[in-house]
């Protein structure tokens, strides 16, 4: 599995990349292989300002769904257009074409309080 040095992780399995006060936020590789072939990805949430732990969307895999909760608090600006046609991007490029919003984070200082890399494969494996 995958653990990017670059981003940040929550226990829920999304991370974050902060770039000034936009993140970019997605599941982990270890998300999209527990959940297994992603069909579908249902994100409403766009434009919406939202707490962190609220739920902005659904993640829908053959054998389950599963609800994707925000990390940090924010207004979500962008919904990834390609997960519509191509959900599947999820499990092929977690990490890249397989983001699922950018956010306009209210306050950057609260990445800090997500894990790193290495506490994440710690508490996955």
């Amino acid at each position: 599995m995958n653990f990017p040095e670059n981003l940040r992780y929550t226990k829920d399995h999304e991370w974050v990349l902060l770039e000034g006060s936009t993140a970019t936020v997605g599941i982990t590789d270890f998300a999209q292989h527990e959940l297994g072939d992603i069909v579908y990805v249902d994100i409403t949430s766009n434009g919406k300002s939202l707490q962190a732990d609220e739920i902005f969307g659904t993640v829908e895999a053959v054998k389950t769904v599963s609800d994707l909760f925000l990390p940090v608090s924010g207004t979500i600006n962008e919904v990834n257009p390609e997960l519509e046609a191509s959900p599947d991007l999820v499990n092929s490029d977690p990490f890249g074409k397989g983001w699922m919003i950018k956010m306009t984070v209210n306050n950057t200082d609260d990445i800090n309080g997500l894990m790193d890399a290495a506490a994440y494969k710690a508490l996955v494996q």
